[in-house]
C-alpha cells in the first residue's frame, strides 16, 4: 500500500523522504509480512532499514558504500560507546557525514511497527490453512533464500577471479534421518506423511 500523503507523518516516513530511500516502504511491508517469503521480525527491519540509512549518507557526502563495512560500522555505531564506536564515528566524520544527525535518524523496531500499521496500512496476515503445509512452505522459501544468497555470493566472486571457474550448480537438500529405522526423507515429505517408519505404539 502507499504511504498516506497527509497528516503527521511518521519518523520512519520522515526519513524515507529526507534520504531519497525510494520503495523502502514497500520493501518492509513486503518482508514484514511475508509477502515474497518468510517473515522478517520488526527488530530485523529496522537493522537493515538503519544500515540503507547510513548507506545513503554516505552517498550524500560523495563517498561509494563499497568503500565501508556498512553493517560493521552500523554495528558499531549502535553500540554507542567503547573504541569501536569512537572509531566507526572518527571515519565517518573524516569523509563529512554528520553522525550527531545520523545517530538521530536512526529508527527503532516500534518505529518500523508504527509507520507499517499506521502509514501503510498493514498487518499480518491470518494464520490459514494446513499447520504442517504452512510449516514445509516456510522451509521452502528459506531453502530458496540460501540458494539465492549462494548463487550471488558465488557468481559475484567468480567474477572477481576468487574462483577458477563460474559454472557451478548450487543444490539446497534438506533431509532427515531417524536413526533408529534408519529411514531418510527430504524434510517436506517427512512432514506431509507424519514421521518415519517407525512403528507408533
Amino acid at each position: 500500500m502507499s504511504d498516506r500523503s497527509s497528516g503527521r507523518r511518521t519518523k520512519v516516513a520522515r526519513v524515507i523522504e529526507e534520504y531519497d530511500l525510494d520503495g523502502m516502504g514497500a520493501q518492509l511491508e513486503a518482508a514484514w509480512t511475508g509477502e515474497t517469503g518468510e517473515r522478517t521480525s520488526l527488530r530485523d527491519l529496522a537493522n537493515e532499514f538503519n544500515e540503507a540509512l547510513l548507506e545513503a549518507a554516505l552517498r550524500g557526502a560523495g563517498v561509494s558504500p563499497l568503500n565501508f563495512e556498512v553493517s560493521g560500522t552500523y554495528d558499531a555505531l549502535r553500540g554507542g560507546s567503547g573504541p569501536e564506536a569512537t572509531r566507526a564515528e572518527r571515519r565517518l566524520e573524516r569523509e563529512s557525514v554528520d553522525t550527531d544527525t545520523l545517530a538521530a535518524d536512526f529508527v527503532t523496531h516500534q518505529a518500523i511497527h508504527t509507520y507499517l500499521t499506521k502509514e501503510r496500512d498493514a498487518s499480518l496476515p491470518e494464520d490459514e490453512g494446513d499447520p504442517v503445509e504452512r510449516k514445509v512452505e516456510t522451509i521452502e522459501k528459506l531453502q530458496g533464500r540460501v540458494a539465492a544468497v549462494t548463487e550471488s555470493t558465488v557468481s559475484s566472486l567468480a567474477s572477481a577471479d576468487e574462483l577458477n571457474g563460474d559454472e557451478y550448480d548450487v543444490l539446497v537438500d534438506i533431509r532427515v534421518v531417524c536413526p533408529a529405522c534408519d529411514s531418510d526423507y527430504p524434510v517436506g515429505e517427512l512432514l506431509r506423511r507424519g514421521g518415519c517408519e517407525c512403528s507408533v505404539e
